[in-house]
């Protein structure tokens, strides 16, 4: 699996979930149950990760949704897509 977002904006983790489900995309948010161990203060980002095999799916449909601001730089190429 790659690692495509990092952030602590539940909702566009949320928004994520959604088109991602929608378009049958494998993927994971790992980091959700930290809360408990951080005192649920929100400052440990949660990853969203992906199937490698479906990784540029999932970078098209995010760009496509107005979300690539949250993309990580793709660690093959080291620029954003």
């Amino acid at each position: 699996m790659i690692e495509l977002v990092r952030t602590n904006d539940l909702v566009a983790i949320s928004l994520m979930e959604s088109l991602f489900r929608e378009a049958e995309i494998a993927h994971l948010v790992l980091d959700q149950h930290m809360s408990v161990l951080e005192g649920s203060i929100g400052i440990l980002p949660r990853r969203v990760m992906v199937k490698d095999d479906q990784e540029v799916k999932a970078r098209r449909l995010l760009v496509d949704a107005g979300l690539s601001d949250f993309l990580k730089a793709n660690d093959r190429s080291g620029t954003r897509k």
